[in-house]
């Protein structure tokens, strides 16, 4: 069954969830809000979009798995980030009655692609002819960031509550090649996959290795942690000790689809039944771990 929340959430399988594992997709969101008042073309705003993401992984449900999805973009407000994770300088009228939180701005944020995009990909030319006021940024926190954050923990708690445990994979896409955005040298050719546990801190490596090799398995191309390690949303909730765990899969996105165009290709079905096939094995492991 699928539920949505305002046009802000999208979830498959919550009622009929029978394994402790939860996919989450917070990047392929393409519902843009009316007061996104961004300063560039449309063509180069969805550069930034996990395209197709929560379709590649839509068939989990079908094991008994829940997918959570965001409906809106990333560029608007990034629910992989903390909600610290932008600068007071970059906000107009800094006003602590509307949302008092600290803000602490990271490596993302300088790089234009924290809380809040503030560059255009791929080349970072400014997001905005203005900065945001305050007011602006408590509403992108408020409506669209917590509510992905107390859906997200709340599935996780109600699955760790029922099995003592749960299995998280965060969902997402990457370019071919890095972009001026990057941590990475522009031009930087990308791996197939690459998938992040935070260098082991948080999943076993159990369960990194068997994604891993599953993926090897089907003759792709596979690193780990480098250059994505998982942010926010694998950190926050993760706790191996506790059988709480969560991995990031980033899929490179020239195997499905044309990244200016954001046209699927013929690789778009072969990766989805991979990845479906991935998913199974998952199953198949979630079930044994259970015993």
């Amino acid at each position: 069954m699928v539920s949505a929340f305002d046009n802000i959430l999208t979830i498959l399988g919550e009622e009929n969830q029978t394994i402790p594992l939860i996919f989450d997709s917070p990047h392929s969101g393409n519902l843009y809000p009316k007061d996104f008042k961004h300063n560039t073309t449309f063509e180069k705003l969805r550069q930034a979009e996990d395209s197709y993401v929560d379709e590649l992984y839509n068939k989990a449900s079908d094991i008994g798995a829940i997918l959570l999805k965001a409906n809106f973009p990333r560029s608007y407000i990034d629910p992989n980030r903390a909600e610290t994770d932008f600068s007071l300088s970059e906000i107009s009228d800094f006003n602590k009655d509307i949302l008092n939180i600290d803000f602490q701005p990271t490596i993302k944020t300088k790089l234009g692609i924290g809380l809040i995009w503030l560059k255009v990909p791929p080349d970072g030319e400014d997001m905005y002819a203005k900065k945001l006021t305050y007011d602006q940024v408590a509403n992108r926190i408020l409506n669209y960031h917590r509510p992905y954050h107390k859906k997200l923990k709340l599935i996780l708690k109600n699955t760790y509550d029922k099995y003592k445990c749960f299995f998280h994979i965060n969902c997402h896409s990457m370019q071919n090649n890095a972009s001026a955005m990057s941590t990475q040298e522009k031009g930087t050719l990308r791996p197939d996959f690459v998938i992040g546990d935070r260098d082991g801190t948080s999943c076993n490596r159990k369960f990194t290795n068997l994604v891993v090799n599953i993926l090897k398995d089907l003759n792709y191309d596979v690193v780990t942690n480098d250059p994505y390690k998982g942010m926010e949303l694998v950190s926050a909730y993760s706790n191996p000790a506790q059988n709480k765990h969560s991995l990031q899969i980033e899929v490179n996105r020239g195997l499905y689809m044309d990244e200016k165009t954001r046209i699927k290709t013929d690789g778009f079905n072969v990766l989805k039944e991979h990845l479906s096939l991935m998913t199974r094995e998952i199953k198949l492991f979630v079930e044994k771990e259970l015993r």
